[in-house]
C-alpha cells in the first residue's frame, strides 16, 4: 500500500476527524467520503480523496513526491471544476506534502495563467506542530512527519501515545499505520526499538501490505523462473506466523507447483493457525 493511499485509507475511515483537522472547527454533522471517479472523463488517484460537510467539499490530496507527469497547481484546478460542476457547492482543496523536499513545487499555492486564477492550500507536515496530531488517535500517525527538533524524541511521544489507546484493533490498526509511515523519515531500527512487532503482526493493514509485498516478492522469482527462493519466502512467512514447520509440511510445501504456491500465497492470511495450511496442503 503506498504511503499516499494509507493516508487516504485512514482519511476514509476517519472523515470527520480529518475534516475537522483541516477545517479548524469540530464537526457535529456526518461527513460523506465522495467517490473519486468523477463525471466528464474520470479522474482517479490513490492520493485523493473528497469529504462532503453540509456546507463543503473538502479535497484532500496526499502526496509523497512531486509528480513528474503533471503540474499539481492544472491538476488542482481541474479537480476544482469538475466538483463543483458535479456538486454545486463550495470546494476547499488542499495539497498534504509528506516528506521534506526543496522542490519549489511544493511552496506553489495557485495556478495562473492568462486572466484564469485559481488558489488552494499547501501543508508541509514537516513544518506543523506535532500538537493537534497527538491529541487524536485518528490523526496519530502523521505525527512522525510533523516539526520538531528532535525527530527521535518525537516518535517516542508518539509511541506512548498509541500505547494509550484501550481498544485493541483500534491500537494495533493506528501503530501500523504510524509505523508505515514512520518509515519516511526514520530507519527501520530506530522505528521497532518504539514498537512491539507483535502488534503489528495483527494488524489488519500491516497483513494487507505484506501480502502484497509477498505476493510481488513471489510473482518476481517465479518471473525469474526462481521456484526455491519463492518457497523459501513462503517459508519464512509461515514460520513467523506459526513457528517452525514439520519436515512432512516442509516437504508438500517444495512439491507444490508454481500455480499453487501463487495461490498459497493468497490463502495463507486467511489462516488462524498451522491446522488450517495443513488442511489447505492435504487438500492440494
Amino acid at each position: 500500500m503506498p504511503i499516499d493511499n494509507l493516508c487516504k485509507y485512514l482519511a476514509a475511515k476517519y472523515p470527520q476527524r480529518f475534516a475537522a483537522w483541516r477545517l479548524g472547527t469540530p464537526i457535529s454533522t456526518p461527513v460523506k467520503v465522495l467517490k473519486t471517479e468523477l463525471t466528464l472523463e474520470p479522474v482517479r488517484a490513490d492520493s485523493v480523496i473528497f469529504l462532503q460537510t453540509d456546507r463543503e467539499i473538502l479535497h484532500l490530496e496526499f502526496q509523497v513526491k512531486v509528480p513528474q507527469e503533471q503540474s499539481m497547481p492544472l491538476r488542482m484546478l481541474n479537480y476544482w471544476v469538475r466538483l463543483y460542476w458535479q456538486y454545486r457547492l463550495p470546494v476547499r482543496q488542499v495539497i498534504i506534502w509528506l516528506q521534506p523536499t526543496r522542490n519549489p513545487a511544493v511552496f506553489e499555492a495557485q495556478f495562473q495563467f492568462q486572466s484564469t486564477r485559481h488558489g488552494y492550500e499547501v501543508v508541509r507536515m514537516w513544518e506543523e506542530s506535532p500538537e493537534i496530531f497527538l491529541k487524536d488517535p485518528a490523526l496519530l500517525p502523521l505525527a512522525v512527519l510533523s516539526a520538531t527538533e528532535d525527530p527521535t524524541q518525537l516518535l517516542a511521544q508518539v509511541a506512548q501515545e498509541v500505547a494509550k489507546i484501550e481498544q485493541t484493533e483500534l491500537r494495533q490498526e493506528i501503530a501500523a499505520c504510524t509505523q508505515v509511515l514512520a518509515g519516511l523519515r526514520f530507519d527501520k531500527d530506530v522505528i521497532a526499538n518504539f514498537f512491539r512487532e507483535e502488534i503489528m503482526q495483527e494488524s489488519v493493514i500491516y497483513q494487507d501490505i505484506l501480502q502484497k509485498g509477498l505476493a510481488k516478492g513471489l510473482e518476481q522469482g517465479l518471473n525469474q523462473g526462481k521456484k526455491q527462493e519463492a518457497i523459501a519466502l513462503l517459508q519464512g512467512m509461515l514460520n513467523r506466523r506459526f513457528g517452525s514447520l514439520e519436515p512432512d509440511v516442509r516437504e508438500h510445501l517444495e512439491s507444490l507447483t508454481i500455480t499453487q504456491l501463487e495461490e498459497l500465497s493468497l490463502a495463507l492470511f486467511d489462516f488462524t493457525g498451522v491446522t488450517d495450511l495443513v488442511s489447505w496442503l492435504q487438500s492440494h
